[in-house]
């Protein structure tokens, strides 16, 4: 069975885990994950404190496996949600889309392991010198906020800069994808997108078929005026963004506009209107089924692509051996 650090640090059967997924990433997707032996991770988002520490319970409920809590730093409730977290005793944070070392000493008082998301090495290593546990570089090939990097050229770099585990994400949804990360020098995968496409997922339907129906060039990245870029399938909405964008419209206006657009695409199933981030591997998932079913199928793909490569080797030395 594939092993690594990340199992190890988390306590975890397969080096796979969940991206929080705002709206999507609640209690029967992340203890499905985790059920499975990945490791499920509850989105707060935006969320006021008591929806999370429901979700937790309810959670809870649902596995007696780890499962982490993703905390969204710039949300007005960000200091609530670590107090309930602390006080659920949540094993692992993930954060996303800030620095979280103001609380850093909190979390590793209460003992949690804490996983930031980066998109660039320096923040890896600030986060490291904090006393982050892992990191997740997220390349931008992931679907949502995003970085300038993509994920094979980020990790590498991530890996070579600091010493503790690193996660791959943006562009993963196979074994094919975990072997790469594995070869790339990190000890996981984090997916998102696939995650989607799993029955456990509360996505609405004609959302998951749109991302069934996605080709290779079917997802756009918005909000790149505005220093906040944002990857999606490509709709009416995209579409009127970019050409906000490109009229000058200010990040104010943007922003107005796209106001609660998630929620409708993602939950009441708007996919011309509402906004649908996915990544770029969108145009790979073809199928919806049980997520003990997607993790199973990528680590037996992980695995035989590792033992072909064992068998390449042990084959080609026995040809020089010969020579």
């Amino acid at each position: 069975m594939l092993r690594t650090a990340i199992c190890d640090l988390f306590g975890i059967k397969y080096p796979v885990i969940q991206g929080a997924m705002a709206h999507l990433s609640t209690a029967e997707l992340v203890s499905a994950v985790s059920n499975a032996g990945g490791l499920g991770i509850i989105a707060a988002a935006g969320y006021e404190p008591d929806w999370v520490r429901d979700q937790i319970r309810l959670t809870r409920q649902q596995t007696d496996k780890p499962f982490g809590v993703n905390i969204y730093i710039p949300s007005p409730y960000t200091g609530q949600v670590v107090r309930v977290v602390i006080e659920e005793k949540v094993p692992v944070v993930a954060t996303g889309a800030g620095n979280p070392g103001v609380y850093m000493s909190r979390f590793k008082e209460a003992g949690i392991k804490v996983m930031p998301v980066v998109s660039s090495v320096a923040l890896a290593e600030r986060l490291e010198r904090m006393g982050a546990d892992a990191i997740v570089a997220e390349g931008m090939e992931a679907g949502g906020h995003i970085g300038e990097t993509t994920t094979m050229a980020l990790v590498p770099q991530v890996v070579d800069a600091v010493t503790i585990p690193v996660v791959a994400a943006g562009g993963i949804a196979d074994g094919r994808g975990l072997v790469v990360a594995l070869a790339l020098g990190a000890k996981g995968i984090q997916m998102g997108t696939r995650f989607i496409c799993s029955e456990e997922c509360n996505a609405h339907l004609r959302f998951k078929e749109k991302i069934l129906k996605a080709g290779d060039r079917d997802t756009v990245v918005t909000g790149q005026t505005t220093g906040h870029p944002v990857r999606c399938l490509a709709n009416r909405l995209t579409s009127e963004l970019l050409k906000m964008e490109r009229a000058g419209a200010s990040k104010e206006e943007l922003e107005q506009f796209g106001k609660g657009r998630f929620y409708q695409g993602v939950i009441e199933g708007n996919v011309e209107e509402g906004s649908l981030m996915a990544g770029q591997i969108a145009g790979m998932i073809k199928d919806i089924k049980p997520v003990k079913a997607i993790i199973g199928d990528i680590m037996a793909q992980a695995e035989e692509i590792i033992s072909g490569l064992e068998s390449f080797r042990v084959e080609d030395r026995c040809l020089n051996q010969r020579r």
